[in-house]
This record gives structure tokens, sequence and C-alpha cells, in this order.
């Protein structure tokens, strides 16, 4: 199955401007998705897509193929799936090679799990439209979660569940890894109200652990992905 990765990235950015490419430990945030990417065995080819030049600039750097991304992809309305589908079609149009599968790498997340985008293609292999990572919720599960009626809380799901062991195990997309069949990616032109579709009919997870994954939005995700990066440092033991 020839893989694409296509790592993601928009120069702008509301909550955190330019995110794309702020230092995280003396390196542009960007430059850990691609290490991700180029240390993947599963992936047949990698590019960027973006309209950031500082970005385009760490990928020559690092020998990552570009995709100059169009204005109409760029901004904050623009879906995910519209931008994969140009890059898709950039690259078979440049290598003349038809793409099979596409894994979808976010530029804003520079903590994943060591070898989770091969475990991600390879159970993408064995079936099914698409394939995401996930991570189980935790305090904020919605049976504990509230509406306010000015200050009266009203239960978000009625029920008297006081125990974290009680709650029905539920999981919410850490964004870490997406892969889609090019099948479903293009499919989903035939609805192109339902933002979801290009994940198909048959989707699947991965499961992992909510430290395997930080989704870099405001500044706080930074000093999280700081603090990570360094306990990954640490020698066993210390």
């Amino acid at each position: 199955m020839f893989t694409l990765g296509i790592i993601l990235a928009r120069a702008g950015s509301k909550g955190l401007p330019g995110k794309c490419v702020r230092p995280l430990l003396g390196r542009p945030l960007i430059d850990y998705t691609i290490d991700h990417a180029l240390a993947a065995e599963t992936l047949s080819a990698v590019v960027l897509s973006t309209d950031s030049a500082p970005a385009q600039g760490v990928a020559a750097g690092r020998g990552v193929e570009v995709v100059a991304r169009p204005a109409a992809l760029a901004t904050d309305r623009a879906t995910v799936d519209g931008a994969a589908r140009h890059a898709v079609q950039v690259w078979e149009q440049r290598h003349s090679h038809p793409v099979e599968a596409v894994v979808l790498l976010y530029g804003n997340i520079p903590v994943r799990a060591d070898g989770i985008v091969d475990r991600v293609v390879r159970h993408l292999r064995g079936g099914g439209d698409s394939v995401r990572t996930v991570a189980p919720i935790g305090k904020h599960h919605p049976d504990w979660l509230h509406r306010l009626d000015e200050d009266r809380m009203r239960q978000f799901r009625p029920n008297s569940i006081y125990r974290r062991q009680d709650l029905e195990p539920l999981y919410y997309h850490d964004g870490a890894v997406v892969a889609v069949t090019r099948t479903a990616l293009f499919g989903a032109l035939a609805t192109p109200n339902d933002h979801q579709a290009f994940l198909g009919a048959d989707r699947r997870a991965v499961v992992q652990g909510p430290e395997d994954a930080v989704d870099v939005d405001e500044p706080l995700d930074m000093f999280i992905a700081e603090a990570l990066l360094r306990a990954r440092r640490q020698p066993a033991g210390v």
C-alpha cells in the first residue's frame, strides 16, 4: 500500500500565531513532526503542505518535499481533507505514481508515542476506511459535566456515578495520527457538507495514553510539551 505522509501546517493561528515554527527546546515546533514522519517505516513518501515560508525552510533543510498550499486552503475555515486532497494531487502529478493511502500529521503536535505512525498504518492495512489515534477521557467525562442555568447546575447526562471506575469508557481523538484510504479521502467530495466524510464509513482506532500526544493550540500547551519532551530525555530511574 503506497502511503503518502502529509504534514499539515498553516501559517495563521488565532490562538498562537506562527505556532508551527515557534521554538520548542531550541527547535521549530514542526521539526518534531518531521522527525516522526521520517522515522516511520510505513510511509512511502513525505510532503509538507503549508503556506508558511519559514516552515518550508525547515522542511527543505530536512530534505522534505514541499507542497505550497493555496491561500483558499490556508484559512481557518479551510478543511483538512481539502488540503490533503490538494497535496495528493500535486504529489501524484509530480511523481506519476498513484497514492493508495494517506497519513495526516499535524505540524503543531510535537509529542507522539514512538512508532505510533507505523502502528496506525499497519492497522489500516488490516481493514477499514480510516484509523485514528484516540485516548481515554478522564475527569472531563460527559457524565461529570454540567450545564449552568445562571449558577444552578444541570447534569449534561443524568446519572448518579461518583466513582471514576464506574464511568463508561469513552475516547477522544488526540490528533496524533490520522490514516485514510485514498478512496475515502476523495469519496468525501460526494458529500461536501459532511466535514467528517473523508474518514469513510468504517472508522477504526488505535488507543494510546493521554500523555502520548500534545496538541499545541495555546501557550500552556507549549509548556506541557516541553515538560514531556524533557521527561523523555531523562535516563530510566532518574
